[in-house]
């Protein structure tokens, strides 16, 4: 299936960096996620820019374990 439009431009950011993460991770992953993670990546986008940004940089990690989930997947844990 290919990445929806509208995901494409939810993952522009108001951040540098998560626009790379967020994009990346579209061209690389979104394919092989299952309907279970494709809701989690829209949930995830759901999130403010700070948070994103320590979770995707590792800095911090989500309360949330299906965010933690998502995130792991996009960081290639």
């Amino acid at each position: 299936m290919a990445v929806p439009a509208r995901l494409r431009w939810r993952c522009r950011r108001g951040l540098l960096e998560l626009d790379l993460i967020l994009e990346g991770f579209l061209e690389d992953g979104w394919e092989r996620l299952d309907e279970a993670g494709r809701a989690g990546f829209e949930r995830l986008l759901q999130q403010p820019d700070q948070e994103l940004q320590g979770w995707l940089l590792g800095r911090t990690q989500p309360l949330d374990p299906g965010l933690a989930r998502t995130v792991a997947r996009i960081r290639g844990e």
